[in-house]
């Protein structure tokens, strides 16, 4: 069986996910990997046979999406053009994790495909979201890389079809310890921003930047460092406790650790309030924005002991055989 695996490069999380599942997809078939979209920092360690703009978006600064520079980034007409011209035809199956490239050209060719995200999820009405409703964004989260062989991730199983978080070979191998800094990662936040507001809670501070490109400094408490895998696993494997966004990704592995979690949903990132409601539901610390009273909340959640250990186990094994019993039922039918 031959395969093609659409890949969102935004970001690490679909990245460092996906590398995981493809450990296991190439013992069963020859997989081609296409990515699309490259604001990540993680090393991707595959062979890429497609490398495409896609329809990514850039982080700003001050807890949001920058959305104007996304959209003077975006290329429509290449967009199209990458679509229609993407060779799905050559392939049994084409897998898509919020890829849109391969989702569409697959979905116009009615080929074969599946779609395997956190997005996936909320396709179901059953996990949890704020009371406030964003239809908008549901309907773009829905339309950006659209299918209905669906395989969801979320922090638990709250429908059929979704799946507990992937967990990378190398937090489940890593050393846990407690060495008593707090990780700090927020990639929609400048690091200098965030550094002045630390060094007024006297703890140790490790913070990954998206934005900083540099050798690794300190000032005072704070220490910044450049996003790089082994050092960042490295912190969180050792830290008191995380903050960072209500992203899916690093929330999950932080649980999985039993590491003390505290989030900031993104602004105007529909997709990480209702992560924050599913986070808020496990008990975790959730902050809507870094106002006047952000430095009592932190206090208070440092002073704090609770943490929610995550017993999700391996189940890379069991996606694997989900995703090909996709393409077994697609040729009964035919």
């Amino acid at each position: 069986m031959k395969i093609l695996f659409g890949i969102q490069g935004t970001g690490n999380g679909h990245i460092t996910r996906s590398r995981e599942l493809l450990k296991y997809l190439v013992k069963k078939a020859e997989v081609d990997v296409l990515v699309s979209g490259m604001h990540h920092e993680i090393n991707m360690e595959i062979d890429i046979k497609y490398e495409l703009d896609g329809l990514g978006f850039m982080f700003g600064k001050r807890g949001g999406i920058d959305y104007w520079k996304s959209i003077r980034c975006a290329s429509p007409r290449k967009l199209f053009s990458d679509i229609y011209s993407l060779p799905v035809d050559k392939y049994d199956l084409v897998i898509s994790d919020f890829e849109p490239i391969t989702a569409w050209a697959s979905k116009i060719r009615r080929k074969p495909y599946v779609c395997i995200s956190h997005q996936a999820s909320f396709l179901s009405s059953k996990i949890p979201r704020p009371n406030h409703k964003n239809r908008l964004q549901q309907f773009v989260m829905e339309w950006y890389a659209p299918g209905s062989n669906l395989i969801g991730l979320h922090f638990k199983e709250y429908d059929n079809f979704i799946y507990t978080p992937i967990i990378r070979e190398g937090i489940r191998n890593t050393d846990v310890k407690n060495s008593g800094h707090y990780t700090v990662y927020l990639p929609s936040y400048d690091e200098s921003y965030i550094t002045e507001i630390l060094k007024k809670i006297d703890v140790p501070w490790e913070i990954f930047s998206k934005h900083y490109k540099g050798d690794p400094f300190t000032e005072n408490n704070v220490t910044v460092y450049q996003v790089e895998n082994s050092r960042f696993i490295k912190s969180l494997s050792s830290c008191e406790g995380l903050l960072c966004n209500a992203g899916f990704e690093t929330p999950a592995e932080t649980l999985y650790l039993g590491k003390k979690l505290m989030v900031i949903p993104m602004k105007y990132q529909y997709e990480q309030e209702c992560n924050a409601e599913a986070l808020k539901g496990l008990g975790i610390a959730v902050i809507n924005e870094i106002g006047g009273d952000f430095t009592n909340s932190l206090s208070d959640w440092i002073n704090s002991s609770y943490l929610y250990q995550a017993n999700y186990q391996n189940n890379l094994p069991e996606i694997v055989d989900r995703i090909l019993d996709f393409q077994f039922n697609a040729d009964d039918q035919g």
